[in-house]
């Protein structure tokens, strides 16, 4: 984690807008968190939110945590409370294409800055979740689990969710034999299963080895003792989980 501004200490027992009060008594505020939906799934897009919640009780969301932690329902809900209670927030959605062609991590800071750039609050100070994001023109902290202890990274992180988990609901209809609706694109046993036996669709990142794999992209091999070795049939790209 890297360090709050000189002076600023957030107590251990604040709770989850403790970040937020911590830096506005020392006039950085408003201000902003960022995170992002995705990062880790296989196909379709990338997503990343930004959130300012007004200050005081009118900015205090009911029921805010972690989207990871909240079930399908609770997360619509917190959606709605966030948006009807933040003082400005974005969202932006990056492709499938952008991503494999510029990185999962470069095309998630690119799009967390985005996200910052399309509030219409400028923010004074930025929290973001898991590693710091340059580029944004104001001071930022990066925070180990951000979305489980400061309220603007988890605004954000619903804010991101939400949107990808509707987007990629709209994509199963187009690509049904893949099952997006229920999975969102990760790497499951039934999505697995779908790409053995279908191979990508257009919105599968051909990053993954799993996809490069299933395209015939990735070919296996026996190794000297008896283990399956992968080897690139086609130019070298990472993958990335």
């Amino acid at each position: 984690m890297s360090r709050l501004p000189r002076g600023v200490t957030v107590r251990r027992d604040a709770g989850m807008y403790g970040y937020e009060r911590a830096l506005a008594r020392h006039g950085l505020d408003p201000v902003a968190g960022v995170d992002e939906a995705g990062r880790g799934a296989c196909a379709g897009p990338l997503v990343a939110g930004a959130v300012v919640l007004r200050p005081g009780r009118s900015g205090v969301v009911p029921g805010l945590a972690d989207s990871k932690l909240l079930t399908e329902r609770a997360r619509e809900r917190c959606y709605e409370e966030v948006v009807a209670r933040a003082l400005s927030w974005s969202v932006v959605v990056v492709s499938h294409e952008e991503c494999d062609r510029l990185g999962m991590h470069v095309a998630n800071v690119e799009a967390l800055r985005r996200a910052v750039a399309l509030l219409d609050v400028r923010p004074a100070y930025v929290l973001s979740d898991g590693f710091p994001v340059d580029g944004l023109g104001v001071p930022n902290l990066a925070i180990w689990k951000g979305d489980r202890v400061a309220a603007c990274v988890a605004a954000a992180s619903v804010i991101a969710k939400v949107t990808r988990d509707r987007l990629m609901t709209g994509l199963d209809a187009e690509y049904p034999a893949y099952d997006f609706k229920t999975h969102k694109g990760y790497i499951t046993r039934t999505h697995t299963a779908a790409l053995r036996e279908h191979g990508p669709c257009p919105i599968h990142r051909m990053r993954f080895v799993n996809v490069r794999r299933a395209a015939g992209l990735v070919v296996e091999e026996p190794g000297h003792n008896g283990e399956i070795l992968s080897v690139a049939a086609g130019p070298s790209l990472e993958e990335t989980r």
